[in-house]
């Protein structure tokens, strides 16, 4: 039997730093899975990419949104576009949310959690697996569907040959 969780206030969620990050959902905190180094290495190189390719988008790492008033996520890339930044933390949809796995992360709860950006409004969820080198896109029209040669999300476009190289 596993141990009760212990209730947190959004106010305690928020005023209280994480490391690794956690997710407050209904009270309940989650730890996020310790990121790799191929991890943050597929993090910093979709920050960059979109940032240097398409001067519209504002991307944050790492960069806590908010579902609902009572549901608070950390997807590992979150782009907004740059004339709509919201702060301290977007609480309306924004145009991509990038998941990246981690070892210890089970591909069927990034799924479940790409959903919930999905039923928020987010158009597009990127899934990146830096170990076996592969992604898969998500939305709501084609559902989740290997991105063999590229990750698309609106005009945003990213060869995945070019973003795994030199892992």
């Amino acid at each position: 039997m596993s141990p009760a969780a212990t209730l947190v206030s959004v106010d305690e969620y928020l005023r209280t730093s994480y490391k690794p990050a956690c997710e407050y959902r209904d009270g309940v905190l989650t730890q996020k899975a310790m990121p790799t180094g191929k991890h943050a290495f597929l993090q910093t190189r979709i920050g960059h990419y979109i940032l240097s390719a398409y001067s519209q988008f504002w991307v944050g790492l790492e960069l806590t949104v908010r579902l609902s008033e009572d549901r608070y996520v950390v997807p590992d890339v979150a782009v907004q576009y740059l004339d709509r930044v919201q702060n301290p933390y977007p609480t309306n949809p924004i145009p991509l949310c990038v998941e990246i796995l981690s070892p210890d992360d089970r591909f069927s709860e990034t799924v479940s959690k790409a959903e919930e950006y999905l039923a928020w409004g987010v158009p597009t969820v990127w899934i990146v697996d830096p170990e076996k080198q592969m992604a898969w896109s998500y939305d709501n029209q084609r559902g989740l569907h290997d991105a063999t040669a590229h990750l698309i999300a609106g005009e945003i476009s990213i060869s995945l040959a070019d973003l795994v190289a030199g892992l």
